[in-house]
């Protein structure tokens, strides 16, 4: 479907997106102000003058709910300001948090016009419509047997140089400490002949880097153009024939579904990045049992070594949780051994903690607090000395780098190389949206910054 153009019948509304969480979340709230902007909704950058404002929520950070009721309580004095001065603000709360907890939303915030969960934000016209002639807010938190793709317009506008497509959602694992299979349902995949249609639109608009999403990415199995069923590695060799698509990324991917035909296509195809994300969440084999995540510690590193088989500069990014339900002192060790045999570019690493409903917030032995945080100090630290080594490897190596916006210092320009790192060389702007060879001269804290090669433009 295409983006329709706005009525002149509608006056121009402000629109106010407020997203944590996953670049899917990030994705989604694009497509919320797709969906809003035929009834002549704009995005503004701050709530004061919105007419709505959207929380686009995320339930896996640790009081992920109260985080919500403390923006929704500073948001009803803008929405009480708007009324005094006779205007309105609606107030709608979105996402993973309003799948899980709409009740209490309403409840505990009667003045939030609008709950949606994440699988319902295609029918917000309808809603924004009842909401403007009802009193009482409009709850729509199911699970539509519908492809809420198939009802989404087209991007109305450039998404960026580096931009999101989701082409899976859903998950079926059912981690023991995870939600997102109650908050998002079933693995559900896009068909190819969709996803690709999309690409070719953002790459029309200026993109040049697709990041694919997925709660389990890798797990997309989709109609093919030919009418059978493609993995996600046959997806990406279609998507690498597009012109001027320069890279290619795929998350969240999940051990257990990295087949052989994934593994080919990061030998085989130079625009897949050489740059994965590959959660492994723990060293211990009993405590990876407990959370439910279907392998074990040799097959991860099994799935590594293919991995690296196929392209030896390939570099990982992990998820980690410490303090699981049960976890000992010596699970914890294993994790660190884990980490000392694998080396990780940059990891991401939490404390368990509880979510209501699932299988580890009622499970015994619970970890104390003070223990979980030592344990994740020690973790962090092993995992920053690793990031700062990887970054270090990178000095002196001629890496391309796509630019994508100006520095914070004059005359500077940003980009990020293949290994997702943020560089910095001194360029000017007209090279934004360009791919350049640069030397890496250095390792800063939290980038790299490098000077131009002798030869400059990759394309």
């Amino acid at each position: 479907m295409r983006a329709a153009a706005i009525p002149e019948s509608f006056d121009r509304k402000r629109l106010h997106v407020i997203t944590w969480g996953c670049q899917m979340n990030v994705y989604d709230s694009a497509r919320m102000q797709d969906v809003l902007a035929p009834l002549g909704y704009v995005p503004t950058p701050a709530p004061d003058d919105a007419d709505m404002v959207i929380l686009n929520t995320c339930h896996i950070r640790e009081k992920a709910a109260e985080k919500v009721f403390s923006e929704l309580g500073r948001l009803h004095r803008l929405q009480q300001a708007r009324e005094r001065a006779g205007g309105r603000m609606i107030l709608a709360v979105a996402g993973c948090v309003a799948q899980a907890e709409g009740a209490e939303i309403l409840a505990r915030a009667p003045y939030v016009d609008i709950v949606l969960g994440p699988q319902t934000y295609h029918r917000l016209p309808e809603m924004v419509a009842r909401a403007a002639r009802a009193v009482g807010a409009v709850i729509d938190t199911e699970f539509p047997a519908e492809d809420k793709f198939d009802y989404l317009p087209d991007a109305s506008a450039p998404q960026g140089i580096t931009t999101f497509l989701t082409v899976q959602e859903g998950c079926d694992k059912f981690c023991s400490f995870c939600v997102v299979p109650y908050t998002r349902g079933a693995e559900q995949s896009r068909p190819a002949g969709a996803v690709i249609a999309e690409a070719k639109r953002l790459v029309a608009q200026g993109a040049r880097e697709i990041t694919l999403l997925g709660q389990n990415v890798n797990a997309w199995h989709g109609e093919g153009l030919d009418s059978g069923t493609w993995s996600l590695g046959r997806l990406i060799r279609a998507l690498a024939e597009l012109p001027d698509l320069r890279r290619l990324r795929y998350t969240t991917s999940h051990p257990r579904d990295m087949d052989e035909e994934l593994v080919s296509a990061h030998r085989d195809v130079p625009s897949l990045m050489p740059f994965l994300h590959l959660p492994v969440q723990c060293g211990s084999d009993r405590v990876l049992a407990a959370m439910n995540r279907g392998h074990r510690v040799d097959d991860y590193l099994r799935t590594v070594e293919r991995l690296r088989g196929a392209r030896p500069d390939l570099a990982l990014s992990s998820d980690f949780i410490v303090g699981h339900p049960g976890e000992t002192e010596a699970d914890f060790a294993a994790t660190l051994a884990l980490v000392r045999q694998v080396g990780f570019a940059q990891a991401f690493s939490f404390k368990y903690s509880p979510r209501p409903g699932t299988p580890a917030a009622a499970a015994p032995s619970q970890v104390s607090e003070p223990e979980k945080e030592r344990r994740l100090a020690e973790l962090q630290e092993l995992l920053r000395v690793q990031q700062a080594r990887f970054n270090a490897g990178c000095v002196g190596l001629d890496l391309p780098v796509l630019f994508t916006s100006t520095g914070r210092h004059p005359g500077q320009i940003t980009g990020r190389s293949p290994y997702l790192q943020p560089v910095h060389v001194t360029g000017p702007a007209t090279w934004i949206g360009t791919e350049a060879m640069v030397r890496i001269a250095a390792a800063l804290p939290n980038s790299l910054s490098a000077t131009l090669s002798t030869e400059r433009a990759c394309a």
